[in-house]
C-alpha cells in the first residue's frame, strides 16, 4: 500500500480568537469571608485583585462553545469548516466523555474532537498540535479551546490555591497562512517534580474509605515559584531561537498568569526590552490554568496594550510539570 503524502506545505496561524469571562466577580474580601488572609497579603504575593467564578449555569461545555463561537466570527469560518476541536482542559468534571466532542456538537460539527490535559500550559500544548496539523496539510482549520472551572475543584480554606485559581475559557482558530504565524515550540516537562501541582485525593481516593472521592488542586507555591522563573527563562530563549526571532524584534511578553511577581521576574530574567508589552491579565482575572494565555492575550488587545498582527512570545508552564512557549502573530478578537 502506498500512502499519499499532502501534496503541499503551508505555514499556520491563529485566524481569530475568542474569549468568555464568567459573570462573577470575586474580590479579595470576598474570598477572606472563608481565608484566613487579607486583600493586601493577597495582592502582594500575587498581584491578584479580583478573579471570576463561574455560576450553576455556566459550564465548561457553554464557556468553552461561546469562546469558540466567538473565535470563529473573527476568523471568519464557519464551524463545518473545522477538521478538528481539541480542548485543554483539567478540570471537566468528568472523566468520560471528554468536553470536546460535546463543544464540537455544539458549534454544530462532525470534526475529531479530544481532550488534553497539560496542566496551565495546556493551550500552548493544543496550539503546537493544532499548528502541526495545519502546516503538515493533515486539516485546513484546527479550533483550539483553554477552558477551566477551578473554583469548582478548590478548598476555600486552603491558604496556598483559594485565592489563586478561577475561571475562563479562551479559543483560537488555526489555519493556512502565507506566512508563519505560530513559531515552532520549546516544550517539555519533568515529571520528578509531578507532586508540586496535584489534585488530591484522587478520583479513588474515597473507593471503600472515609476519604472524601472530591479531588482538590493543592500546589507547593514555594517549589513553582523557585522553577518557574529560572526555568522558563530557557525555554523562553529556546522558542524566540526556533523561530529566529530576537527579544528586540517582540512587541508583546504573554506569559501563563500564574502570579505576576513570577512573570515580573521572569520578564527580567530574559531580559525583555522596556518596549515589550507584558500581559498581567493575573490582577484581575487570577490563575485560569489553560484559559489563561487565550484570556491575557484578549486582554492585552482590549486595553490597547497590543495590536493585531503584533509578536508576542507565549510561554506556559504548570502541572506535570508540563511547559511549552512559542512566538506568535496576535489574531483579530472576536
Amino acid at each position: 500500500m502506498t500512502i499519499q503524502q499532502p501534496t503541499e506545505l503551508t505555514d499556520a496561524a491563529m485566524l481569530g480568537l475568542g474569549v468568555y469571562r464568567p459573570e462573577r466577580v470575586v474580590t479579595n474580601d470576598e474570598i477572606c469571608e472563608v481565608l484566613d488572609s487579607s486583600d493586601e497579603w493577597i495582592q502582594t504575593r500575587s498581584g491578584i485583585r479580583t478573579r471570576r467564578f463561574a455560576g450553576p449555569e455556566e459550564t465548561l461545555i457553554g464557556m468553552s462553545t461561546t469562546a469558540a463561537e466567538r473565535a470563529l466570527a473573527a476568523a471568519g469560518v464557519r464551524a463545518e469548516q473545522v477538521g478538528c476541536v481539541i480542548v485543554a482542559t483539567s478540570t471537566h468534571p468528568e472523566h468520560t466523555p471528554a468536553s470536546a466532542p460535546q463543544v464540537a456538537t455544539a458549534l454544530g460539527t462532525t470534526a475529531a474532537a479530544f481532550d488534553i490535559s497539560a496542566g496551565c500550559a495546556g493551550f500552548c500544548h493544543a496550539l503546537n498540535l493544532a499548528a502541526s496539523m495545519v502546516r503538515s496539510g493533515a486539516e485546513s482549520y484546527v479550533l483550539v479551546i483553554g477552558a477551566e472551572q477551578l473554583s469548582r475543584f478548590m478548598d476555600p480554606t486552603d491558604r496556598g490555591t483559594a485565592f489563586i485559581f478561577a475561571d475562563g475559557a479562551g479559543a483560537v482558530v488555526v489555519g493556512p497562512s502565507e506566512v508563519a504565524g505560530i513559531g515552532p515550540a520549546a516544550w517539555g516537562s519533568d515529571g520528578s517534580q509531578a507532586h508540586v501541582i496535584t489534585q488530591t485525593p484522587s478520583c479513588l481516593g474515597g473507593h471503600g474509605t472515609s476519604t472524601p472521592d472530591h479531588p482538590v488542586v493543592q500546589m507547593e507555591g514555594t517549589a513553582v515559584f523557585r522553577w518557574a522563573p529560572f526555568a522558563m527563562a530557557e525555554v523562553a530563549h529556546e522558542a524566540l531561537r526556533l523561530a529566529g526571532v530576537s527579544v528586540d524584534d517582540l512587541d508583546a511578553f504573554i506569559p501563563h498568569q500564574a502570579n505576576l511577581r513570577i512573570t515580573q521576574t521572569l520578564a527580567r530574567n530574559i531580559k525583555l526590552p522596556d518596549s515589550v508589552a507584558v500581559a498581567t491579565d493575573i490582577t484581575e482575572s487570577g490563575n485560569t490554568s489553560a484559559a489563561s494565555v487565550p484570556l491575557a492575550i484578549e486582554a492585552m488587545l482590549r486595553q490597547d496594550e497590543a495590536s493585531v498582527g503584533d509578536t508576542a512570545l507565549l510561554i506556559a508552564f504548570g502541572a506535570g510539570l508540563s511547559y511549552a512557549g512559542q512566538v506568535v502573530t496576535l489574531p483579530p478578537l472576536g
